[in-house]
């Protein structure tokens, strides 16, 4: 699967609109690749290098199959608490340094199970 965003490269800094010190919304995502079979995604964003390890930032499950992107600012699927205690998206807020946000697309099969992921990986300093 290839995960992608026409906001901002792999391994490149994440625009300041989409992190905390800006709007704060959710950056546009698109994929391409979901093996057929599919009945669900699954997306996480986690800050790999947060003090405790990692941080979650965003956590949307019961995405539709047929979904092939979610625009700024979107909603779809069921989105989880974030790490800041709050529903939905919480974007980059690092209290020093650079560090790491890792996009995780999870495809799964009719049991739940993994079938398929993509990974997106952007960067952001305060």
């Amino acid at each position: 699967m290839n995960l992608t965003s026409p906001a901002f490269g792999n391994n490149q800094s994440i625009p300041a609109k989409y992190t905390c010190t800006g709007q704060n919304v959710s950056p546009p995502l698109q994929w391409t690749g979901v093996p057929p079979h599919t009945t669900t995604l699954s997306l996480m964003v986690d800050d790999t290098d947060a003090p405790g390890g990692h941080f979650t930032h965003w956590d949307v499950t019961q995405i539709p199959a047929a979904t092939t992107s979610i625009p700024e600012g979107g909603h779809v699927g069921v989105e989880g608490t974030n790490g800041f205690g709050k529903q939905g998206y919480g974007g980059p807020c690092p209290p020093s340094g650079e560090h790491r946000y890792v996009f995780t697309l999870k495809v799964l099969d009719e049991n739940g199970r993994e079938v398929g992921r993509g990974e997106l990986i952007a960067k952001y300093a305060k």
